[in-house]
């Protein structure tokens, strides 16, 4: 066993646990560290950012479009709290995001001497942010601490975790030995009883419908096959589950159609998915069974108490299911035509949203099947919840209950550098653009091929329209001050252009996804919109 340090042995084990990419901003108290990645630099890629929150995002970002847990490396203090939005967004969208956080000289931790970013209980600030954290303290805890972190973030409901560490303790030297290849999680057992009592449900039932969120990308194969088994409809949440089951199957419904769909169920399979909308504000009744299936224990009685729970992974349970409903099951005519005609009567109702929908067409016949479309807080995000065709789980990412803005270009930075097999795509409004507009600068550097559309109708849009209809147009607060864009993107060496009116923005689009070798941006100047929240905040259908 050779002497090694503390940040040597995070490094094996950030490599032994299949990582080899950490997203940064570096700094005096993680200098060890860099300097371990330094000596490593074949096997596992820095990332720096421009701002720690960007490379928190990137994290993020490339932890949603992997599935697999990913890192990020900050200094403390201010660095950390740069970076706990995304911490907060990783741990509303259940993400396995690995936060490697500096701290100032282990002995001096908790005694408020004004040390360089010293701030008053940084390990109590971060515990409020994610599921595990811990504080490494010598060498031989770095790689089981890692493990641990590992385990936590895949264990159960997945979620983000943080480790931190001293500036003194990167660099202490110990003889350690290799570090272990990562232990297999125990599959967790499914409770049989609570199975068979809702593969009776679901057989039994006149018009079941799925609901599928964010804990349900890895269950789409089995999903598929329940909804043609039982002829149910297959609804994601506004945020998430698009794409889980493929927009070409006329049984995949968004938003306003899940709606009518909970008014007339007996029996509803919620995969992955809080209901926050369905039980909170479309309401429950005694007619209405529903049967949770969620890798947190917590979550099935959060809002209303199921006919029947079962906790653990999604895909193995639904297959589960897949065996035991037939025997179970009704004779279930085909609902492709009943199916198709709803469709075809939201689509009339959706056609208020424009110019809306006629940039969301542009921008699916420009990005290919497999293309990634990452969502911000602005009318097209807001529209393509509700009616842009996803055709693949992973492929339509959005911020889940957090609703964050200004997430979208940093996350969609590190989404598109996890998959650079394919063409993403970042929507942003340009108030949410500019809170890290400067991420620019990363793609350049690191030749991220990353496309963004900026939609600049110079205000807080949203804000704006409220104001004006609300608030009896006392406008506030919601105007804004712009760049030229496409000049603001050529500055940093990005390819830009304008885009006027949908065929301008597909063919843009094209052009973008053929350059592979950097960023492309390409604003779109729009004026108001409709509002979407007619459609979004639908009224109860059951109960009191």
């Amino acid at each position: 066993m050779d002497p090694t340090t503390t940040a040597d042995a995070a490094v094996a084990a950030l490599l032994a646990h299949g990582l080899d990419t950490l997203y940064a901003v570096p700094g005096v108290h993680n200098d060890p560290l860099f300097d371990a990645l330094y000596r490593n630099a074949d096997r596992i890629r820095t990332i720096h950012a421009r701002h720690e929150q960007a490379a928190a995002y990137m994290a993020l970002g490339a932890a949603l479009a992997t599935g697999r847990p990913q890192s990020f490396a900050v200094v403390p203090g201010p660095g950390l709290l740069n970076a706990s939005a995304a911490l907060l967004t990783a741990y509303s969208m259940n993400a396995p995001v690995l936060g490697l956080i500096g701290q100032i000289p282990d002995a001096e931790i908790g005694f408020s001497r004004g040390h360089l970013h010293e701030i008053r209980d940084q390990a109590g600030i971060i515990e409020r942010l994610v599921d595990f954290s811990a504080r490494i303290r010598r060498p031989e805890e770095a790689a089981p601490l890692i493990a641990e972190a590992m385990r936590a973030m895949r264990r159960g409901r997945p979620g983000p975790a943080v480790l931190e560490c001293g500036m003194d303790v990167w660099g202490r030297s110990a003889a350690l030995p290799s570090v272990p290849a990562p232990e297999p999680l125990p599959a967790p057992e499914i409770d049989e009883d609570a199975a068979r009592a809702a593969a009776r449900l679901l057989g039994g039932a006149k018009r079941p419908v799925i609901f599928v969120g964010g804990g349900a990308p890895d269950a789409a194969d089995e999903v598929a096959a329940l909804s043609a088994l039982l002829q149910a409809p297959v609804a994601s949440g506004f945020r998430r589950g698009r794409g889980i089951l493929t927009s070409r199957d006329p049984l995949s419904v968004t938003h306003p159609l899940a709606h009518d769909l909970w008014a007339e169920a007996d029996v509803v399979l919620a995969v992955g998915t809080r209901l926050f909308f369905q039980c909170r504000d479309w309401g429950v009744d005694d007619d209405l069974k529903i049967i949770h299936v969620n890798a947190d224990p917590d979550e099935p009685s959060r809002h209303t108490t199921p006919a029947v729970a079962l906790v653990g992974d999604a895909a193995p349970i639904l297959r589960r299911l897949i065996d035991l409903v037939p025997a179970q099951n009704r004779a279930r005519p085909s609902r492709r035509a009943e199916m198709e005609q709803r469709q075809a009567t939201l689509r009339e109702k959706l056609a208020v949203l424009q110019p809306q929908l006629a940039f969301l067409e542009a921008i699916r016949a420009a990005l290919p099947d497999d293309g990634i479309f990452v969502d911000e807080v602005t009318q097209i995000g807001f529209a393509a919840r509700l009616a842009m065709p996803v055709y693949a789980p992973r492929t339509f990412l959005s911020p889940g209950y957090q609703d964050n803005l200004g997430w979208g270009f940093a996350t969609a930075l590190g989404v598109q550098d996890a998959r650079r097999d394919v063409p993403v795509l970042s929507i942003n409004g340009d108030g949410g653009f500019m809170y890290t507009a400067n991420e620019i600068a990363t793609a350049v550097r690191h030749r991220i091929p990353l496309v963004a559309v900026v939609f600049a109708d110079g205000a807080f849009g949203n804000v704006r329209r409220i104001q004006e209809e609300s608030y009896g147009n006392r406008l506030i607060a919601c105007d804004l001050a712009n760049p030229d864009f496409v000049k603001f993107a050529e500055s940093f060496g990005a390819a830009a252009e304008r885009a006027h009116t949908p065929e301008q923005l597909g063919a843009a689009l094209k052009r973008g996804f053929a350059r592979r070798d950097g960023p492309t941006v390409i604003e779109v100047p729009v004026g108001p919109m409709p509002s979407p929240w007619p459609f979004v905040f639908l009224p109860k259908v059951r109960g009191r």
